[in-house]
């Protein structure tokens, strides 16, 4: 066996098992789904297909010398699904909370999920970011920077300024809340949201009676 043999090898024993669940949270049309495209795939699309219920994905990182595999939840943003959002962030290693700089409702909105995930989690140590989602549309800007820097000092939040549409940072904020991760995925004592499969793109809702909505356009 050569010696970039014995490196691959050692790299997939490496693996890891177990994964870090981690979920996205925000209102509609913030770029949550986005920012979520150009992390799996760095991809941009003006098109993206509104969430339903939640969508699951995975993808592998390496941080800090080693294997950190992230299983994701993207949940939808609209009102109508808000009560199926403790289903997936309980249990959560990491929260993403996005929230659009053109539009200061989902800033406030952004606010109330930090505070909900921070009293509801089954996680006392869970990981949360804050994205100030669509960084490339500066000119409209109504959020200003030191606000969300405010907010994020107060509350202990990794705050990142992000563009699903450039790529700015959307890499980083994954990164930086791997270092934040301890060694093991944290394990509810409850049982609670268990995949079974790894599906690249996977729709799920609790109630069946849920249709899928038109597409609309995020970034």
């Amino acid at each position: 066996m050569s010696y970039s043999d014995a490196v691959s090898s050692s790299a997939k024993a490496a693996a890891p098992r177990k994964g870090f669940k981690l979920v996205l949270l925000g209102d509609a049309s913030v770029g949550k789904s986005s920012i979520l495209l150009r992390f799996l795939h760095n991809k941009f699309s003006e098109e993206i297909a509104t969430t339903v219920g939640a969508a699951f994905n995975t993808k592998t990182i390496e941080s800090k010398g080693r294997q950190v595999k992230f299983e994701i939840w993207d949940t939808a943003g609209q009102e109508r699904f808000r009560s199926l959002a403790p289903m997936y962030y309980r249990g959560a290693s990491a929260a993403i909370v996005v929230y659009d700089q053109t539009n200061a409702v989902t800033f406030d909105r952004a606010q109330e999920w930090v505070r909900e995930v921070m009293s509801t989690s089954t996680n006392p140590n869970i990981v949360i970011a804050l994205a100030a989602n669509k960084a490339d549309m500066e000119s409209k800007q109504q959020v200003p920077w030191e606000k969300a820097e405010r907010f994020a000092q107060q509350q202990g939040l990794f705050l990142l300024d992000t563009s699903a549409m450039t790529g700015k940072n959307v890499l980083r904020l994954f990164e930086g809340i791997a270092e934040l991760l301890p060694d093991e995925p944290f394990m509810p004592q409850q049982r609670g949201l268990q995949v079974l499969t790894t599906p690249t793109t996977t729709n799920a809702t609790a109630a069946t009676d849920q249709k899928a909505s038109a597409r609309s356009r995020c970034c």
